[in-house]
């Protein structure tokens, strides 16, 4: 047997023992000996299960006063490492070995799971990083079979399911507690996870089918994160679907979810206002009908799931006025075969700026990608690294706990690790595209672009081929910095030459969801909430997945993966609202 193995057969006693005297100190109400448990800068992340909140203590001192304010209340207890669950063993994380211990205990609230990092400190083990989540809520499991009478199953010459079904969906009669403006994986995220909790849920979305948020975007548009890691809740994506999954292919798959799901769906529904109404508790908003009539609905609760990409940013570029060809954001993007053999231009090198470019040259344009700022790449293998927890044989469930346990700074140290040892995988083509005049970003503090897109949502190309083209020359490469102004003909340089173009594609992102909720729910509401997304003093996402300054008013954004997984603390907290657990 060699160390690994002999340190991961000790492995499970030493967790057990440092959960029973957890526990202990809990069930004494010890507050302070329970943090002695953990190392001096210990890390304590909680899911709603002790703080009815998404946020990360720092230090013993923090994590004393917080259990201090919340144990007369949560009552935890039976602290266990189950069987079914990926059992404890020695790993390394962001940099250090540690035991890592899947747990699940429960609360007055319902049963939770947490992560436990163990490391040796003066001659014990103690706890590097903790989370806890909670999982369910007594008495409303979200598996819990929703009743159908036997009479109501054949019902010759009344109901039948479609029928009820399409009453369901038409609101002739009634309001949803719950609202979701748009329709793309944060919406269906968190409406089958409100369906299942048995709170009544619209989602309302302005396109005209399920699923064309996705389907009318760019021609060549992949997931650029594998099929394994991007699974909507219940319901996992077939085997035989690629490894990257097409945007159409997606699409289709948004429309099978929702009718197998039976969510309530909307489609060209668009918000047009809505305002909380403070003595009644509930919102006063308006709806814009495909047919162009509106709808007057209350509900109590206002998920916003339009996306980190909402509103597309359009920069205040000189002369663009004067410009006589196409300008078009990336966002809308769609019809690369129709300026074959034409000059285009596209501003942005981010991840779509590179992908409508090297769309476009693929249909026989002539094209020059514009660079207004240093750009972080990495090719799409080592992209996946920040994935890796999805590709070390454990269960599922077991990688999406995992994905919850990482607090800021591990998370930090962990993305500066995988993104150097990316760098020297790519040092090749780097070094390349730095000849070339491309200017290179590593992400502050080197974090790479998990990091970027988790704190400002881009930055970043997934090299799938377009970088080779830059360095080749086959694309042409601009700095912003040498452009004067756009005139009628293109781009004039500071030189004084003109880069002829009929088409710029404007790949400079989008804006903050703040200013989303600014155009429809007006400027106080707005103020009050502040920037959504990006990361707040304590290290976790703005905004995000939990309470709002705004009562009534939610978020949920992010990735296939980010949905999934935080679209059940999201629910949860809006479906113990509902039950009056928490105020």
């Amino acid at each position: 047997m060699n160390i690994a193995d002999r340190k991961n057969v000790t492995a499970p006693a030493e967790a057990q023992s440092w959960l029973a005297s957890f526990e202990a100190a809990l069930q004494a109400q010890d507050a302070k000996a329970a943090a002695e448990l953990f190392l001096t800068d210990g890390l304590w992340r909680d899911v709603l299960a002790f703080t009815w909140n998404l946020q990360t203590q720092f230090g013993r001192e923090q994590i004393e006063q917080t259990l201090r304010e919340t144990l007369p209340r949560t009552k935890p207890a039976n602290f266990h490492i189950p069987g079914k669950r990926t059992p404890p063993r020695w790993v390394s994380r962001a940099g250090r070995d540690c035991i890592e211990v899947i747990f699940e205990f429960e609360t007055a609230f319902g049963p939770c799971h947490g992560v436990l990092r163990l490391m040796p400190d003066d001659g014990r083990l103690r706890a590097w990083t903790l989370v806890t989540n909670l999982q369910e809520l007594r008495g409303h499991e979200e598996f819990k079979k929703i009743e159908v009478a036997d009479s109501d199953t054949r019902s010759f010459g009344g109901e039948n399911w479609l029928d009820r079904l399409n009453k369901q969906r038409a609101y002739a009669d009634r309001d949803p507690a719950v609202i979701v403006v748009g329709g793309g994986q944060a919406g269906l995220s968190i409406a089958a996870r409100l369906h299942r909790l048995g709170v009544d849920t619209l989602i309302v979305d302005r396109h005209g089918h399920i699923g064309d948020n996705w389907r009318k975007r760019y021609h060549s548009l992949t997931l650029h994160n594998e099929m394994h890691v991007n699974h909507l809740p219940y319901l996992p994506f077939p085997p035989t679907f690629p490894t990257y999954i097409p945007k159409d292919k997606l699409a289709n798959w948004f429309e099978s979810y929702v009718e197998a799901m039976e969510l309530n769906f909307w489609t060209g529904t668009s918000l047009e206002s809505g305002a909380y109404d403070v003595a009644q508790k509930r919102w006063d908003v308006t709806l814009r009908l495909k047919d162009g009539a509106t709808r007057i609905m209350h509900p109590r609760h206002l998920i916003f799931a339009t996306g980190v990409s909402s509103i597309p940013y359009v920069p205040k570029l000189p002369g663009l006025d004067d410009f006589k060809g196409t300008v078009t954001h990336s966002g809308a993007f769609a019809d690369a075969e129709n300026w074959r053999g034409k000059k285009a231009l596209v501003l942005g090198s981010g991840t779509s700026g590179h992908d409508v470019a090297q769309e476009l040259q693929a249909d026989g344009a002539e094209v020059t990608l514009i660079q207004r700022s240093p750009t972080y790449v990495v090719s799409l293998k080592e992209a996946q690294s920040v994935y890796a927890i999805y590709s070390e044989g454990i269960p599922f469930e077991d990688c999406d706990l995992l994905a919850t346990s990482m607090p800021y700074p591990v998370l930090q140290r962990s993305y500066q690790i995988s993104t150097a040892k990316g760098r020297e995988v790519d040092k090749a083509i780097l070094d390349k595209l730095a000849e070339r005049g491309f200017k290179l970003h590593f992400g502050e503090d080197e974090t790479g672009f998990q990091m970027m897109y988790l704190r400002r949502g881009g930055g970043y190309y997934f090299n799938v081929g377009c970088s080779d083209l830059i360095v080749a020359g086959k694309i042409g490469l601009l700095q912003y910095a040498d452009i004067e102004r756009f005139v009628a003909e293109g781009a004039k340089l500071r030189d004084g030459s003109v880069v002829p173009a009929e088409l710029l594609v404007l790949a400079t992102g989008y804006k903050n969801q703040q200013e989303t909720v600014r155009s429809l729910l007006g400027e106080t509401i707005a103020e009050t909430i502040g920037p959504v997304w990006g990361f707040d003093d304590g290290g976790e996402l703005r905004n995000m997945w939990k309470r709002t300054a705004q009562p009534g008013l939610w978020f949920n954004a992010g990735s296939l993966a980010q949905c999934r997984i935080f679209s059940r603390y999201l629910a949860l907290q809006i479906k113990a609202l509902e039950e009056g657990l928490i105020n």
